[in-house]
């Protein structure tokens, strides 16, 4: 018999993804929750229209994290983490290119996607 799993069972993870109400651009991956704050460099709300749940690249289904244009930077550093969260205690983290910030300037964050996959 084949593994399956429906598309509303794979979109509740991606779910849990779309409570989350921060992004903030970060020097360094985060290790917790609390580690955010001590290496953030700018940051920004995110609310439900900012989160689009569609079909995966690859299978399953992924929900993308919309673009964020001129969040104000609040610390001098070299960004290289993006990190969502839900203001309580749940967070992801991803990559992005390595720059230098500068406090007083903004910065972009552009869109980026979680997918979770079929299974195999």
């Amino acid at each position: 018999m084949a593994k399956f799993a429906t598309n509303a069972m794979i979109d509740g993870g991606l779910d849990k993804v779309a409570t989350c109400v921060n992004i903030t651009v970060c020097s360094g991956q985060p290790i917790s929750f609390a580690d955010i704050a001590t290496k953030k460099l700018a940051t920004t709300t995110l609310v439900g229209g900012d989160f689009t749940k569609a079909n995966g690249t690859i299978s399953g289904r992924k929900v993308t994290v919309g673009a964020k244009s001129s969040v104000s930077i609040t610390a001098t550093g070299s960004a290289d983490h993006v990190v969502i969260d839900d203001n309580v205690s749940e967070y992801e983290v991803t990559t992005c290119t390595a720059q230098g910030l500068t406090v007083g300037g903004t910065v972009t964050i552009p869109a980026w996607a979680i997918e979770i996959a079929d299974p195999v």
